[in-house]
């Protein structure tokens, strides 16, 4: 003899995450290279924001530069650093 149990039907809705109807909208935020900045091996103070305190250029995430202007500022900071412009590596010393 076999006993066959029916399970309960559920909505399989139940398991969804609530919609966000309450929340305060998400902020982006903004790229820390303004309109009027020129990404340019010759602009040496926009290029010292993208660098850190050993030198090494900064990555896209930690710089919120999206992927063009990260591409355009390690071309820059490695132009520069060719012509001399700016150090290869700081010396703690």
């Amino acid at each position: 003899m076999k006993q066959t149990m029916d399970k309960p039907k559920r909505s399989f809705r139940r398991h969804l995450k609530p919609i966000r109807r309450h929340l305060k909208p998400i902020r982006r935020h903004l790229s820390p290279i303004r309109s009027g900045d020129r990404i340019d091996y010759k602009n040496m103070s926009l290029i010292s924001r993208f660098i850190s305190e050993q030198g090494k250029i900064l990555s896209g995430r930690v710089n919120r530069l999206t992927s063009k202007q990260q591409r355009l500022m390690t071309n820059a900071i490695k132009r520069a650093r060719i012509l001399s412009l700016l150090p290869f590596l700081y010396n703690e010393n």
